[in-house]
C-alpha cells in the first residue's frame, strides 16, 4: 500500500500537470517492470469469450462426431444388409451343390448296387460251371479207381 500512497503524495505535490504526468508515467514503468506478465493477462471478458468459443467449437464437434456416427451406422447396416445377402447366396449354392452330391451318391450307389448283383450272378455261373466241371471229371475218375479196385481184387 506505501507504493499506492506515495504514488498519490507525488500527483498531489506535482506543481503542474506535465509533473502529474510525468509521475503516472512513472509509476506504469514501476508496474510493468514488477509484473512483465500484466500484459499477457487474461480479463474476465476474455476468459467468457475464450469459454464461449470453445463451446461453439465442442458442439460443433459433437455435432460432427453424431453424423459421422450416423453415418458409419448407416454404412454398418449397408454392410450387414450385403453380406447377410451374400451368406444367402452362398448357403443357396451349397443347398444346390449338397443335393447335386446326393444326386451323384445315390446314383453311384445304384450302379455299385447293379455291378455287385452283375458280379454275384457272374459268380454263381462261374461256380456252377467249376462244379460241373469238376464233376465231369470226378465221376469217371471214381468209376475208374473202383474198376481198377475191383479188378485188383478179382486179380488177387
Amino acid at each position: 500500500m506505501s507504493s499506492v500512497i506515495a504514488l498519490y503524495e507525488a500527483l498531489a505535490s506535482a506543481p503542474d500537470d506535465k509533473t502529474r504526468a510525468k509521475v503516472i508515467a512513472e509509476a506504469f514503468e514501476r508496474l510493468e517492470e514488477r509484473y512483465p506478465h500484466l500484459p499477457d493477462l487474461a480479463t474476465q471478458g476474455h476468459v467468457r469469450e475464450s469459454e464461449l468459443r470453445l463451446q461453439k467449437e465442442i458442439e460443433q464437434v459433437r455435432a460432427d462426431l453424431k453424423a459421422d456416427i450416423e453415418q458409419v451406422r448407416a454404412e454398418l447396416r449397408e454392410t450387414e444388409l450385403r453380406i447377410r445377402k451374400e451368406i444367402e447366396q452362398v448357403r443357396a449354392e451349397l443347398k444346390t451343390d449338397i443335393e447335386q452330391v446326393r444326386a451323384d451318391l445315390r446314383e453311384t450307389e445304384l450302379r455299385l448296387k447293379k455291378d455287385i448283383e452283375q458280379l454275384r450272378g457272374e459268380l454263381k455261373t462261374d461256380i456252377e460251371r467249376v462244379k460241373t466241371d469238376l464233376l465231369k471229371w470226378i465221376v469217371p475218375l471214381i468209376l475208374a479207381q473202383i474198376a481198377a479196385t475191383a479188378a485188383l481184387v478179382k486179380l488177387l
